[in-house]
């Protein structure tokens, strides 16, 4: 699963997209697995991936995750997508 975020830390809106990595990272700091998402997710959640993508993207961010959230402006989730969405059914023909 990817999800596309929209941060502002008081720059303007940049985009972001979660990989692999920051969703495993994610596992481990709240000890959950990536389909527990599917019941829903909270804030702290949102704003860790996008520290996690921010770091992997070589944007600038403190080392510290509680002086980055003190720094966002805005933090929403964009889109969701599968990473391998199933193929749609096959009908028959009449």
């Amino acid at each position: 699963m990817k999800l596309h975020l929209r941060l502002d830390l008081g720059d303007g809106p940049i985009e972001l997209v979660t990989n692999l990595m920051v969703i495993i990272l994610w596992e481990r700091k709240f000890k959950r697995k990536a389909s527990d998402m599917a019941n829903g997710i909270g804030m702290e959640d949102i704003a860790f991936m996008a520290y996690e993508c921010c770091k992997n993207s070589q944007i600038q961010v403190s080392a510290s995750f509680d002086d980055f959230i003190k720094r966002i402006v805005d933090l929403e989730v964009v889109s969701e997508e599968t990473e391998n969405p199933t193929p749609g059914a096959v009908l028959a023909e009449d």
